[in-house]
């Protein structure tokens, strides 16, 4: 069953967030330590005052509801997505997957680039995976990116669209990786601006991986002694964060806006990629629906079913992938290729993690340019 969807938060949950955040304990810092330790504290400090002072919510929910927004009941799961029609005269279903720490809202700036094209563009759902926003949390185990990857299939048939595209980055890259791999025959093709950090291409008993691998292998451990800690955090023992961080607004504002500033191409500063009013709909986003501890669990989920290919197993369907420059470590294109049908592939020349908020532009062009050449 799917409904249409109006998001209106109760004022008293906004009233008790500006409570919370009038009393907010501060920690120390360093003198001079900017963003080395985490979170900058002066910058919090910053992002604090405006959203006590100028931060309008309302405003998000009049720009997110000026799209139809649904419901739908997917195998007992309710599934919040937003779905909107192309104005062109050839029009392709696209179903857009995010990650986290962000949400549907970084998918905002592509709605128009990619729906207003009259002559080709895309009809887009945007769903909130489960755990994320306004769906709803699961309540057993199991729900990882392949289960979320099932419901993301029935969602497509039951709005009417037996062959689409699907794109993604961060989780929501496992999510459509894992729906191309289990109905190639309803894909279309696969976008994908990131390398699910599970993968593994099948490789023969006794077969050596690549120097090139190898190298890359080093880069990834040097990059997880030095940022990875929120992972392991989040694949072991998420409930035990989640206390704190559904309890404190500037807990869970810090949490957060460290890994936007930490992953995106901002060049030291973190507003050359995002607004204040960008970073805050995402953090309050989180606050309102109390997600922060569901959304955190996917990764244990994931850690228990990776996306690991068997023998003779890939990704068939054709594969584009925008690679953004200040992008997590991506493994090489040789080893994405034992796993990946390659047909498309873009250096850009700017844009990070959160590419869809940083380089909306060319984001929608690659979508574009890679889809109408296969369609």
């Amino acid at each position: 069953m799917i409904k249409p969807f109006s998001i209106i938060v109760p004022q008293e949950v906004l009233d008790d967030l500006k409570l919370r955040l009038q009393i907010t304990r501060w920690p120390d810092s360093l003198a001079g330590s900017g963003w080395s330790y985490g979170a900058d504290l002066s910058y919090m400090k910053q992002l604090y005052h405006y959203w006590q002072h100028e931060f309008d919510w309302r405003k998000v929910e009049r720009e997110v509801n000026a799209y139809p927004n649904f419901v739908a009941d997917i195998n007992g799961h309710d599934i919040h997505f937003l779905h909107i029609k192309g104005k062109g005269k050839s029009r392709l279903p696209l179903l857009i997957t995010h990650g986290w720490p962000g949400s549907f809202l970084e998918m905002m700036k592509l709605i128009p680039l990619l729906t207003e094209d009259p002559q080709a563009s895309f009809d887009l759902v945007i769903p909130s995976v489960p755990g994320f926003g306004f769906s709803g949390k699961p309540t057993a185990s199991g729900c990882n990116s392949a289960f979320v990857a099932g419901l993301w299939h029935r969602l497509m048939t039951e709005l009417g669209y037996e062959r689409y595209g699907a794109q993604g980055g961060d989780i929501g890259s496992g999510i459509s990786t894992w729906l191309a791999l289990n109905h190639p025959q309803n894909v279309i093709g696969l976008h994908l601006n990131y390398i699910s950090g599970s993968y593994e291409p099948y490789l023969a008993e006794g077969e050596e991986r690549a120097d090139e691998f190898l190298a890359f292998q080093n880069t990834i451990a040097e990059w997880s002694a030095r940022e990875g800690a929120y992972a392991y955090l989040h694949a072991t023992k998420p409930l035990t964060a989640a206390y704190g961080l559904n309890d404190s607004p500037m807990g869970l504002c810090a949490w957060i806006i460290e890994k936007f500033n930490g992953w995106s191409d901002n060049g030291g500063d973190i507003e050359n990629a995002f607004t204040k009013d960008e970073l805050l709909a995402n953090v309050t986003l989180y606050w309102i629906t109390q997600t922060i501890h569901s959304s955190m669990r996917i990764y244990n989920e994931n850690s228990k079913k990776p996306l690991a290919f068997r023998q003779g197993e890939m990704v068939k369907v054709p594969v584009a992938f925008a690679k953004f420059p200040k992008e997590l470590p991506t493994p090489p294109r040789s080893y994405i290729e034992r796993g990946f049908n390659i047909q498309h592939w873009t250096d850009m020349p700017r844009g990070g993690h959160f590419a869809a908020t940083e380089q909306p532009g060319l984001l929608a062009k690659d979508i574009k340019d890679f889809f109408f050449s296969i369609s």
